[in-house]
């Protein structure tokens, strides 16, 4: 058996990490596996790179300029397309593409001329909208029957609203297609049923992480900090905007007397303009190790997201011993249970800072009991799914 990934990256961010986490697990099983990406460099041995980074900004910039996000890149697809014919694969596994590296017209009719075997890990809604990748915040459903007057196609388009148009041609070449959709989350799942992908199974894999890079490690962190007998909270991301909630930080900083210090990974320059000077910021981390120490080292992890499929820092932080605080809001509160996080109403930020307070000062939220939970999170356990499945479409 043969099993081609496609995903825009290889080994970088949440979903080129999850191909090669997916492509060493197969290749442990014995399944003959590459991944096809278009965007980064990647030294993984079995990633191929089928398009260059600034072929994908000139597709970028052609779909803001018409409006026709996913149907440009037609020198990419023909040469994926070569790839796919020299591979020859009994399953093509496709992961997030919907980084400008595909003509959806060219990839799917090929597709469905093969009578290829396909898997579809949708790790956002785009699939199923016009534009969207997300459309928590704007409130909208016009997914549910048929695009149209996108609130924010201005995001995906500079000029002109091709959402209708493009929902209809999704429609069209997504059908009749031999193909299985996985969804990290129950919550998306439920959206898949009520999109026009309603026709082919469902199944939900979560996804997982290493546990052996996860979990609680010593550090001299908080002394490095200066937060010794400090209540800290901790958020993480790497595109921190309101989507994250970093307008919900910066008002709890408000409420939050000395005692209490917040902590954000991942932010940049221009966010530290926007905080004030109860919240410490920083911009990266060397590696996962010193990320697992900050998790190690916080009272709370607090994800304040107001769009979400299934955040991995909530495994992240729960395997460190660290119990998370979330919005409901998308698959985060899937992740937690009552022994080891709390779920707060979205933009409740009222309750937030109650809740906070109550999980530090308390100490009702044990670390065994995080790591308890954290037991279930074994990356290599989840994918082993994906392999079941994947036996058994042969």
């Amino acid at each position: 058996m043969k099993v081609i990934q496609i995903n825009a990256t290889c080994g970088v961010g949440s979903t080129g990490k999850i191909c090669v986490s997916l492509s060493e697990l197969m290749t442990q099983y014995g399944i003959e596996n590459y991944i096809l990406y278009s965007s980064g460099n990647s030294s993984y041995p079995l990633g191929i790179k089928f398009s260059d980074d600034r072929y994908i900004k000139l597709q970028a910039l052609k779909s803001r300029i018409y409006g026709n996000y996913g149907f440009n890149s037609k020198i990419a697809s023909s040469k994926l397309i070569e790839k796919l014919e020299e591979l020859s694969p009994d399953i093509v596994h496709l992961h997030n593409i919907h980084g400008h590296d595909l003509n959806l017209e060219i990839i799917f009719n090929y597709l469905r001329r093969k009578k290829l075997k396909m898997i579809w890990t949708f790790h956002d809604c785009w699939s199923f909208t016009g534009y969207c990748p997300y459309f928590t915040i704007s409130k909208c459903d016009r997914w549910e029957t048929e695009c149209n007057n996108c609130p924010q196609y201005r995001k995906y388009s500079w000029f002109i609203d091709r959402s209708n148009r493009l929902f209809n041609k999704k429609k069209e070449l997504f059908s009749g297609l031999d193909l299985t959709i996985i969804t990290p989350s129950r919550w998306l799942a439920d959206l898949v049923k009520k999109s026009f992908l309603s026709e082919y199974p469902v199944k939900v894999i979560n996804n997982g992480i290493d546990l052996n890079v996860f979990r609680p490690m010593k550090s001299d962190f908080r002394k490095k900090h200066n937060l010794l007998g400090k209540f800290v909270i901790l958020g993480v991301a790497f595109d921190w905007d309101v989507r994250k909630g970093l307008d919900v930080f910066i008002d709890i900083a408000k409420n939050l007397d000395e005692k209490y210090v917040i902590i954000l990974v991942g932010t940049d320059r221009k966010i530290d303009k926007l905080l004030p000077s109860g919240i410490i910021s920083i911009h990266r981390t060397k590696n996962q190790t010193e990320l697992a120490e900050i998790y190690s080292s916080a009272d709370v992890f607090v994800n304040p997201t107001r769009e979400e499929n299934y955040p991995t820092v909530n495994m992240e932080a729960l395997a460190c011993g660290t119990p998370v605080i979330t919005f409901r809001t998308g698959g985060s509160p899937e992740v937690i249970d009552n022994t080891c996080g709390v779920v707060v109403e979205c933009n409740n930020n009222e309750s937030m800072v109650t809740v906070i307070k109550r999980v530090c000062e308390s100490g009702t939220i044990a670390d065994e009991k995080c790591l308890k939970k954290a037991t279930t999170f074994s990356m290599n356990d989840r994918f082993k799914k994906y392999i079941n499945l994947y036996e058994s479409l042969r």
